[in-house]
């Protein structure tokens, strides 16, 4: 299965997402990140590196824009707001039964929205990780039938 995650830049909330599930090692699990607005090449945030390496989770990572290879890679797509889900679908209406919010696909109640830590102190990018880590956590258990 390849999972692609999506967010605006590409330097905070998908890179943390895909370097999380990557650390899982579920197998016959491929993983990406892109971003809508992405500036390819840019490295992902200081912040970002910094939490995933306290975490010990490994990260390689350069920003990628998002595109039709991307999205007919993926055979699920991963977003990390509805606005995001909504500009995909918009413009590759061919595969919107592949595309959804993170929070929709593993059912949340919550807002379909991962917080934005873009430009915010650390702590905000420990809240964004740790909603992360948790709803990658409830992905794999979807992914495995558990």
């Amino acid at each position: 299965m390849n999972i692609l995650f999506v967010c605006t830049g590409n330097t905070c909330r998908s890179p943390m997402a895909a370097a999380i599930l990557k650390g899982k090692q579920v197998k016959n699990l491929n993983v990406r990140s892109a971003g809508i607005y992405a500036i390819p090449y840019t490295e992902m945030s200081e912040y970002a590196k910094q939490i995933l390496d306290e975490a010990n989770i490994e990260h390689q990572h350069q920003a990628a824009q998002l595109s039709s290879e991307e999205i007919e890679w993926a055979d699920l797509i991963l977003t990390m707001t509805s606005s995001h889900r909504d500009s995909i679908i918009a413009n590759f209406p061919a595969f919107e039964q592949k595309i959804f919010t993170l929070k929709e696909y593993v059912q949340t109640n919550e807002s379909q929205d991962v917080v934005d830590p873009y430009g915010g102190n650390k702590r905000i990018y420990e809240v964004t990780f740790r909603e992360l880590k948790e709803l990658i956590d409830r992905l794999v258990k979807k992914i495995e039938g558990n």
